[in-house]
C-alpha cells in the first residue's frame, strides 16, 4: 500500500467523520425548533450524506457504502448526545457549551442510549441501508433524446 493511497483513505474517513457530525448537529437543530424527536430524519440524513460522500469524498463501490452508512449511525448518535446535553443545559440552567463540558463525553453517551427507542434503531438502520445502496450502486447513464433537425 503507497502512503497516497493511505493518506486518501485516512482523509476520506475523516471528512465522513466530520460530515456525519454535521449532519447530526443539524437534525439537533430541527428538532428542538420542532419541538419533537424526529428519527425519521435518518432517511433523510443519510440520503444527503450519501450523496455527499459519493461526489465529494469517494467513488461509489463497497468503501463508500461503508463510509455513508457510518456518517449515518454517526449522525444518529450525535444527535441523541446533543438533545441529552441540551435537556441537561436546560434542568441545570447552564450553557450548552458548559454542560457539554460537565457532563462528558461518558454521560452523554450513556444518556442517550438510554434515550434510543427501537423506532429510533429501526429508522436508523434504514438511514444507514439506505445511504449504504445510494453509494453502492452504480449510476445509470442517462439518455439523451436526439431529435432530427429538418
Amino acid at each position: 500500500m503507497s502512503a497516497r493511497t493511505v493518506l486518501l483513505f485516512v482523509s476520506a474517513v475523516f471528512i465522513t467523520a466530520m460530515l456525519g457530525l454535521a449532519a447530526g448537529a443539524t437534525w439537533m437543530v430541527a428538532t428542538l425548533y420542532l419541538g419533537h424527536p424526529m428519527p425519521w430524519l435518518a432517511l433523510l440524513f443519510g440520503a444527503l450524506l450519501a450523496w455527499t460522500i459519493r461526489h465529494g469524498v469517494r467513488p461509489p463501490g463497497i468503501l463508500t457504502a461503508l463510509l455513508a452508512a457510518s456518517a449515518t449511525a454517526l449522525a444518529a448518535v450525535y444527535v441523541n448526545m446533543l438533545i441529552a446535553a441540551v435537556q441537561i443545559a436546560g434542568n441545570m440552567g447552564m450553557g450548552l457549551v458548559e454542560a457539554l463540558r460537565t457532563a462528558g463525553i461518558g454521560m452523554l453517551w450513556q444518556l442517550a442510549r438510554l434515550a434510543f427507542a427501537p423506532a429510533d434503531l429501526g429508522w436508523t438502520a434504514l438511514g444507514m441501508l439506505l445511504a449504504g445502496w445510494l453509494t453502492w450502486r452504480t449510476p445509470r447513464k442517462r439518455a439523451h433524446a436526439v431529435t432530427a433537425s429538418k
